[in-house]
């Protein structure tokens, strides 16, 4: 008997991981450069004051991915249906429309 093959089994491998792990380093650091080239070679204005600060950019993406995350975490727990909403769970009887096949 085969095992059962999960939908999302490449991010289950150590070696996808260790992949994706690497890609967000690299860009973190692609990104860190290019900030520095704009501080220090373009000399970057600031519109209101704590955006001229090292990192703003990041720091600002970091919370507001954090606040998508705990809306959506929100909005789950308030949507959420009991396990039994649309009838019993354990019943067997296969509807009407249903193939003899797959019977």
């Amino acid at each position: 008997m085969s095992p059962e093959k999960k939908e999302f089994d490449w991010f289950d491998r150590p070696e996808s991981r260790k992949l994706l792990w690497r890609l967000l380093i690299g860009a973190s650091v692609v990104s860190v450069l290019l900030e520095l080239t704009l501080v220090f070679g373009h000399g970057r204005h600031d519109y209101f004051g704590i955006d001229g600060m090292f990192g703003f950019y990041a720091l600002l993406g970091f919370v507001a991915c954090t606040l998508m995350i705990l809306a959506a975490k929100l909005c789950g727990f308030v949507l959420k249906k009991p396990e039994d909403f649309y009838g019993d769970s354990k019943e067997e009887t296969l509807p009407e429309d249903i193939d003899d096949a797959l019977r």
